[in-house]
């Protein structure tokens, strides 16, 4: 009782001659297994859950917040279309791009099978080719005779009669 405030210590009267009992000395202290780990803090506290059956009771509707309800959720809904509404021009921007890359693609794709389609062309239309082509069918450079060539009239006419 070392820690006791002074007020609440007993002390006997002034008038008798008697001594205030000495404090108990310290018990001396257990020894401690050393493999004994130390106590955790608040393991004595213990928690019960009780069971609370709320079934019979009835909530009473209060008619002030319904009413706060309504404006919240209108706020919020408002608020939600504001947001919206300003983000509109930022996903019109990233669906125009997507549409112009699409439409690069597209450009390069009918790019490539233009260059394919003239070298085909030129292919087809190469000199050796057609010198070949008309060998195969015997074909042949036309004479001199068989060459007529047409003189511009002043006329109008525009070929001879035979």
């Amino acid at each position: 009782m070392a820690t006791m405030p002074a007020f609440l210590k007993r002390t006997p009267a002034r008038g008798s001659g008697q001594q205030p009992p000495a404090d108990p000395p310290d018990p001396p202290r257990a020894r401690r297994d050393p493999f004994q780990l130390r106590p955790l803090p608040q393991e004595d506290v213990y928690f019960y859950c009780k069971k609370i059956d709320n079934s019979r009771l009835v909530r009473e509707a209060d008619p002030r917040t319904r009413g706060a309800t309504w404006s919240v959720a209108g706020a919020c809904f408002s608020l939600l279309a504001i947001l919206a509404l300003a983000q509109i021009p930022n996903v019109l921007t990233t669906l125009a791009g997507y549409k112009l890359e699409t439409l690069r693609t597209e450009e390069r794709r009918y790019l490539d099978e233009r260059r394919t389609l003239e070298l085909q062309e030129a292919t087809l239309l190469s000199p050796e080719r057609l010198e070949k082509l008309a060998q195969e069918q015997n074909l042949v450079t036309p004479s001199s005779r068989q060459v007529i060539h047409l003189d511009s009239r002043p006329d109008g006419a525009v070929a001879m009669v035979h």
